[in-house]
């Protein structure tokens, strides 16, 4: 039962919102008393970890399998921009914004496994796109890792960019190009050029 209770949260906040959802709305979408979801998540809160760890865990394992496949480089970034849009269904309701904003502690516990995940994975990608001539062999990797880091997690700054203004997929992309066009080899650029015009 903790399970589908994790299953369907995990759902219903990525549709509408971490604030918008109740424990009353979780409970009806499932055919369930609230005293069932209660008892396996005493607080709205402990849901809320719950369900950011679980999706978390199920991006991180989704990048992983992509990145064992060892493809080319730069199809490999685009690979997980996608998977992670899949997964966190577009960005719609911003959850990396509503978490910081109404529960600050696990914005901040995530956002530190998040970045030793995306570290990782980017430090390689750099690394292997270096030596398969993709990117440029002049590149500070250490540097170019905080560069993406740094300008991914900006995007999701709704100051900068509102979401009635910006799409996220269409910001994400855009992003994506222009790591890719700063970094890339005359092989990297037309690799990226087949990928945009398909």
């Amino acid at each position: 039962m903790k399970d589908k209770i994790l299953n369907k949260a995990a759902d219903l906040f990525l549709s509408y919102g971490f604030k918008s959802v109740t424990m009353d709305d979780i409970a009806n979408s499932l055919g369930i008393s609230k005293k069932t979801v209660y008892s396996n998540y005493p607080t709205k809160r402990d849901l809320v970890n719950d369900t950011t760890f679980h999706v978390f865990e199920q991006i991180n394992q989704g990048i992983c399998q992509i990145c064992a496949g060892e493809e080319n480089p730069v199809h490999e970034l685009y690979n997980i921009k996608t998977l992670v849009m899949e997964q966190l269904k577009g960005e719609k309701t911003s959850p990396h914004y509503q978490l910081q904003k109404y529960y600050p502690k696990i914005f901040a516990k995530l956002k530190e496994k998040q970045f030793e995940s995306i570290n990782q994975c980017v430090s390689k990608n750099l690394e292997r796109g270096i030596d398969l001539g993709f990117y440029r062999d002049d590149l500070d990797i250490q540097l170019m890792t905080k560069f993406y880091l740094n300008g991914n997690l900006g995007l999701m700054n709704l100051d900068i960019f509102p979401v009635d203004e910006f799409d996220m997929g269409s910001l994400k992309a855009a992003f994506l190009e222009y790591h890719i066009r700063a970094i890339a080899t005359e092989k990297g650029l037309k690799s990226l050029e087949n990928l945009l015009n398909k």
